[in-house]
């Protein structure tokens, strides 16, 4: 199922249509308005659309393969966000409860795991496990070499 779609159409599509939303998504949990309700709404139904069709055209091992990793790197995302914020808002992370950060935290799930992607298929990867295995150590030592540096910097 996977062959179906064309990824010269899916990467620019969805990157361009995810950063519209994520960005919406971070205003609606970090703006002065805090209706969580709201941001619920709109962005838990555009996080549930967006996986399924990750499903669709990744396959289920490689969403679990996001999700997982996704759990494990929460203090990267944590840092991130908290850049983020730090940087387009002047406010820190920790200033909000836990449920707001939900909606944005799994924006960020699902564009870095668009970017695996997309350097997977760059790269020409995908299917060569040896040039697989030092794309994906480049790509994890790149994270957390960005990673450290927003939490230093921050």
């Amino acid at each position: 199922m996977q062959q179906a779609f064309p990824k010269r159409f899916v990467y620019p599509f969805f990157l361009v249509h995810m950063l519209m939303f994520g960005a919406a998504g971070f205003v609606l949990a970090y703006g002065a308005d805090g209706d969580v309700g709201f941001l619920y709404m709109h962005g838990g139904m555009a996080i549930v659309i967006y996986t399924v069709f990750y499903l669709v055209i990744f396959g289920v091992d490689a969403v679990r393969w996001m999700f997982i990793n996704a759990a494990l790197g929460l203090v990267g995302i944590y840092s991130q966000i908290g850049w983020i914020l730090g940087f387009f808002f002047g406010r820190n992370a920790g200033e909000f409860p836990w449920y707001v950060h939900a909606v944005p935290v799994l924006y960020y799930v699902l564009y870095t795991f668009l970017l695996r992607q997309l350097v997977l298929d760059l790269t020409r990867s995908r299917d060569n496990p040896a040039r697989r295995r030092w794309v994906e150590a480049a790509y994890i030592l790149l994270s957390l070499l960005l990673y450290g540096a927003t939490l230093i910097l921050r």
